[in-house]
């Protein structure tokens, strides 16, 4: 790829501006939200972390169902940001599993904190801006939550909504 330009244009395309896997992560903090009001704290806990395994491949599948490859250009210099972003997501996860022990509350707020992180990053790989948008949507709902001590599957709640709304309006736009 002869610029960075490039390299987000093939980004777009392969996965249609991100939409599909945004769509997807909703959705799982959806059912996180879902097991941790009606099941318990360490079964939503749990539904996150492996629902979050399935984010990525089934956000290909529907790329794929939507007209796109999901799969980017061999080459591309935008793969690896991908990549090393979830490393903050590792880093994230462990401080919430150690918090989630004696606060259960903070769980989810920690993970808004730590996925909104990593959609600001998003920015720089798909080139929109609305990327920073749903970092900080997702950074203030973490904030909000914890500092009005919402009930532990609240953050989920809200992780999923914001994700659902701004998955669909980007997929919406992906089509112009």
């Amino acid at each position: 790829m002869d610029s960075i330009k490039n390299a987000q244009q093939d980004m777009r395309n392969a996965y249609y501006d991100g939409g599909p896997g945004m769509l997807v992560s909703g959705l799982v903090w959806l059912l996180a939200a879902c097991v941790g009001w009606q099941v318990s704290v360490k079964a939503s806990v749990l539904t996150l972390f492996f629902g979050g395994m399935l984010i990525f491949p089934m956000g290909m599948m529907v790329a794929k169902l939507l007209h796109r490859s999901g799969k980017h250009s061999q080459g591309n210099p935008l793969s690896s940001l991908a990549l090393e972003s979830t490393v903050l997501l590792f880093i994230g996860l462990f401080i919430a599993f150690v918090a989630v022990q004696s606060h259960p509350q903070w769980f989810f707020p920690i993970m808004l904190l730590i996925i909104g992180g990593r959609y600001v990053l998003f920015q720089t790989l798909y080139g929109l801006k609305v990327y920073w948008v749903i970092g900080v949507a997702l950074m203030a709902a973490g904030v909000l939550c914890w500092l009005l001590a919402l009930p532990f599957y609240m953050g989920a709640f809200a992780g999923a909504v914001i994700e659902i709304m701004v998955a669909l309006w980007v997929m919406y736009k992906a089509q112009e």
